[in-house]
């Protein structure tokens, strides 16, 4: 069923495992995969929700594994002048970027870099697939809950990528507060007359398979407006 806007999508894991692993299902991973990492073909909403929340039956997820290329990339961008990087630093972070995407392919931050790096190079169509990408991962996760309320809870694959979306939306926030075993509640900072509090998001894939001898710690993000991303119509 495609997504209407405003639907709210709740992911049921025996359809996703069911549609992502049948080879004759329209959202069989692995063809859904070549085709976000083709570029060449645009993805539909319920691509792009099949291929985030499928990822967790992968063999290539892994939440907690380190992500060298991620922060090696995070250093180089914090040493360069965005309004006039030079062509040696952009193909350093993309180099990096890409790598970093093998780990985490969803990763919001990786695809807002990896985004504002091509367009800096001139390279308009990866700019414009990687702005894509972001936009969409972003919006498959919001399509899941409100994030107002722990039983519409935001569902992630990452700690990182609920920090990511509460950086996109211009939210500064706080440490995150468990409320039960699988949500927890991030404060953010009010705007003006925005009287948000915060934000639920549910981590419950993160906790399936997380090691038994692997400490929580949680990233901090790379702040999206910094890149001031251009509007694409």
């Amino acid at each position: 069923m495609a997504q209407n806007d405003g639907e709210i999508r709740v992911p049921d894991e025996d359809d996703i495992l069911r549609q992502t692993l049948s080879t004759s299902s329209p959202y069989y991973y692995t063809n859904l995969l070549l085709k976000y990492h083709n570029g060449t073909e645009k993805l539909t909403a319920d691509e792009y929700f099949y291929l985030y929340y499928g990822y967790l039956y992968q063999e290539d997820y892994r939440p907690f594994s380190k992500n060298e290329a991620l922060d090696e990339m995070l250093l180089l961008m914090s040493s360069v002048d965005t309004s006039k990087p030079t062509v040696s630093q952009l193909e350093a972070i993309i180099e990096r970027g890409v790598k970093a995407l093998e780990i985490d392919p969803f990763n919001p931050k990786v695809l807002n870099i990896l985004a504002y790096a091509y367009g800096a190079l001139g390279d308009t169509r990866r700019e414009q697939l990687y702005y894509d990408h972001l936009n969409n991962i972003l919006s498959t996760i919001e399509s899941t809950g409100t994030g107002l309320k722990e039983g519409s809870a935001w569902h992630v694959l990452m700690f990182s990528h609920a920090y990511d979306l509460l950086a996109s939306k211009g939210y500064q926030y706080g440490e995150g507060k468990i409320i039960s075993r699988t949500v927890e509640f991030v404060p953010v900072v009010k705007r003006g007359s925005d009287k948000t509090k915060g934000f639920y998001f549910d981590y419950s894939r993160v906790y399936r398979n997380k090691p038994d001898d692997v400490t929580i710690k949680r990233d901090r993000t790379w702040q999206f407006n910094n890149l001031k991303p251009r509007e694409y119509k």
